[in-house]
């Protein structure tokens, strides 16, 4: 160390290089575009996003501000191909550099496409779109839930598709973003929302209008597919282009081309359906008039049949024998009815002359006599009692110790006990003055 020559010149400390690199950087660096895959989103306590964006060999830290998340009002994953837009800036205290990010974009069709290629065959190898997972759409449905933008003309083509091909149709609409980066976990909810319901619907329409790849990327994404894989309700997509398909497309139920053509292959036409009855009544009717038609002549041939009048020879020969016992049967029952009601009348008669009915009279005049005497013996009773519960009260009022009071006079109480004469009374105790409303205590 004594043999080293000393420097000539002054050596920056760490800040003065830090702030040369700093103003370096930030002044050539600003309004860029970097393209890449976002992973280790977090976001702190204050509402600020941090997160790296990386490819195979490099990777770059990255900021946006909680104003700023506000303003792009975008979700963040990880896994996002994305163009990130904004500024360098170099953060001295960890001599680290970071970029602050203004603009948030989908990738580029290149790096899409070729994301679409590799997610599609893994999902394919995985079976998520074989035909033996797939579920049948219900031949009537009644209620539906849609999945698209509450503003985008999605919905207004279905719904006046619905008014004219089947206007009996309930229609649920959950609103979700069909573009931008936080569509794909909007689609999710709304896909995890209709799949929970107490009363489901019975199919599930999902997509949007027409649009570049980058527009239709939401329907691309991974969790989008396996949610519709794993719901319990048919889903159709209609992502709303006519050569291209969507991984939604792969994975649904049942794909359209449009949303228009989602109403159309998940519905009936009402109008057809009434074309169909009317015709389908018209058969039938046709069908019933020659079955009348046929059976009527059947029957006229067996009317003029051979058989028939030898059928109807015997018939007449067993009416008549049938008419014969009735009327036997009917003069044997008369007969017997009458025997009957003789026999009755007979012990009608003798039942009268031995009817209780006398001696039940005759002993009723005897409960009534001596109820009227057990009534005048109550009477006499209750007198004698009340005559002397009067005397006996009488006396008692006579010897009533509290009767004094209540002519005005008073008592005089030591201990508790009555004075009744003067040497009884001691001088140096209270006493207690009893009147008729009441005791008065006196202290000595």
């Amino acid at each position: 160390m004594s043999n080293q020559i000393p420097f000539a010149f002054d050596v920056p400390t760490v800040s003065e290089l830090t702030d040369k690199i700093k103003t370096l950087l930030e002044n050539n660096f600003r309004d860029i575009l970097v393209e890449g895959e976002i992973s280790n989103v977090n976001q702190s306590r204050n509402g600020h996003f941090y997160f790296t964006v990386k490819d195979d060999d490099a990777q770059l830290p990255c900021v946006i501000w909680r104003s700023t998340a506000a303003r792009l009002d975008v979700e963040l994953q990880d896994g996002q191909q994305v163009v990130l837009g904004g500024d360098l800036q170099v953060y001295p205290p960890h001599g680290r550099y970071q970029l602050i990010v203004s603009l948030v974009q989908q990738a580029g069709v290149g790096r899409l496409q070729k994301k679409f290629e590799e997610l599609k065959r893994k999902l394919e190898e995985e079976g998520l779109f074989d035909d033996a997972a797939k579920k049948p759409l219900p031949a009537f449905p009644f209620r539906f839930g849609v999945i698209t933008s509450s503003t985008g003309a999605a919905f207004h083509d279905i719904q006046s598709t619905f008014q004219q091909r089947w206007p009996v149709a309930t229609l649920y609409l959950h609103h979700a973003s069909v573009q931008g980066l936080q569509a794909a976990g909007e689609l999710v909810k709304a896909i995890e929302y209709f799949d929970n319901q107490d009363n489901p619907v019975d199919i599930i329409i999902i997509g949007r209008g027409g649009g570049s790849l980058e527009d239709l990327w939401p329907f691309n994404e991974e969790t989008v597919a396996r949610t519709i894989f794993n719901c319990s309700i048919p889903v159709v997509s209609a992502v709303g282009h006519e050569v291209d398909f969507s991984i939604s497309d792969f994975v649904a139920d049942a794909r359209a081309a449009t949303p228009t053509q989602a109403v159309t292959i998940s519905t009936p036409d009402i109008n057809e359906l009434r074309f169909q009855v009317e015709d389908d009544l018209q058969k039938l009717e046709s069908l019933i008039k020659q079955k009348f038609q046929y059976y009527r002549d059947y029957v006229d041939r067996l009317a003029h049949s051979h058989a028939l009048l030898v059928v109807q020879e015997k018939l007449k020969i067993h009416r008549n024998n049938v008419e014969n016992l009735s009327e036997k049967l009917r003069s044997r029952f008369r007969q017997i009815v009458t025997e009957r009601q003789s026999k009755i009348q007979h012990m009608a008669n003798q039942v009268e002359q031995k009817n209780p009915k006398h001696a039940v009279q005759q002993h009723l005049g005897t409960v009534e006599s001596l109820r009227e005497k057990l009534h005048n013996r109550a009477v006499t009773v209750q007198s004698k009692k009340e005559s002397t519960y009067k005397e006996v009260f009488a006396k008692l009022r006579e010897i009533n110790p509290k009767a004094p009071l209540e002519r005005g006079f008073s008592r005089i109480l030591q201990d508790g006990k009555w004075v009744r004469s003067r040497s009884d009374f001691e001088t140096e105790k209270d006493l207690h003055i009893e009147w008729r409303d009441g005791v008065t205590k006196v202290s000595k």
